[in-house]
């Protein structure tokens, strides 16, 4: 697992999971920073077949539409891990820094595979913020046809690195927030860091069949004893709002924080309210024990 650590070792722990498919880079260093200012070792990492990190075995096929067919038919769900593998990834990169207690911070699929940690170890987690994830509840509110298509299209080179940028940030443009739009030049440059750094769309296709093999997690979810708080944008079109509703509801003592205006990404004009959100949830929360670092 390639990870990156920053602040003061003394500082209580706070790490970060990323969604599908995104690197660690994909966490705003802005955000980074501020999380830091606010007195907290700040943790980012790759998830596995993801950036920098060990990528899953090469041999069998992964059949993703066998895995749809199965989950829709409440068949066994072929596929290679599950976000159960993921949360033991996040736990093995807390054990190599020495941290046994940590806030945990997951972005989408982040927030699935925090919720995921939270329910499975509590003794490891602080604190649980919950950002555009949802419960795995299969009656939820779906993204629409024309967004669903434009998430799965393909780049129309595959191999040339700019045709991939033009697909991914056609990609982000759909989902991203309505109101908070980047210019095109500050979104292609951060598109392409993620993909100049490491581009393997093989993985994300992985991702996403450990998400549909993990199946509903709201029985997980009422299992949640750590503070949590969960953050939805209001104009979310790939996990529409009633996903995040979903997990508040389930989640024991879980507050939830509506953010008009978002969308399915972290766009700059929003850092800082996310910053000021994530902090002030961490500093009411007490540790139960000492740090260890």
């Amino acid at each position: 697992m390639h990870y990156e650590v920053l602040g003061n070792p003394a500082h209580p722990a706070m790490v970060l999971i990323m969604g599908l498919g995104l690197q660690l880079v994909a966490w705003p260093d802005s955000l980074c920073q501020a999380l830091v200012a606010g007195g907290y070792r700040v943790v980012r990492f790759d998830n596995r077949d993801c950036g920098l990190s060990a990528r899953a075995p090469a041999h069998g096929r992964f059949d993703l539409l066998r895995t749809i067919a199965a989950s829709v038919l409440k068949l066994p769900v072929p596929s290679p891990y599950t976000l159960h593998d993921m949360a033991l990834d996040t736990l093995g990169v807390m054990d190599a820094l020495q941290i046994q207690q940590a806030h945990i911070v997951g972005v989408s699929m982040g927030g699935m595979i925090g919720q995921v940690l939270a329910a499975a170890h509590p003794q490891r987690v602080l604190s649980l913020t919950s950002i555009m994830s949802t419960s795995g509840h299969p009656r939820l509110q779906q993204p629409a046809l024309h967004v669903r298509r434009v998430v799965v299209s393909r780049p129309a080179r595959p191999k040339d690195i700019e045709s991939v940028i033009d697909n991914q940030v056609r990609i982000v443009r759909t989902i991203g927030s309505p109101v908070f739009r980047e210019s095109d030049a500050a979104l292609r440059e951060r598109v392409g860091r993620g993909i100049r750094r490491a581009y393997e769309p093989a993985g994300l296709t992985r991702q996403v069949m450990a998400i549909i093999a993990s199946g509903d997690r709201r029985p997980l979810l009422r299992r949640i004893t750590a503070p949590t708080l969960v953050i939805h944008g209001r104009d979310d079109p790939l996990v529409p709002l009633p996903g995040g509703q979903d997990t508040a509801d389930h989640i024991p003592g879980a507050k939830l924080l509506v953010v008009e205006g978002m969308g399915h990404d972290l766009s700059p004009a929003l850092l800082p309210q996310l910053a000021q959100a994530i902090l002030a949830r961490c500093q009411s929360i007490s540790a139960s024990g000492p740090y260890n670092h």
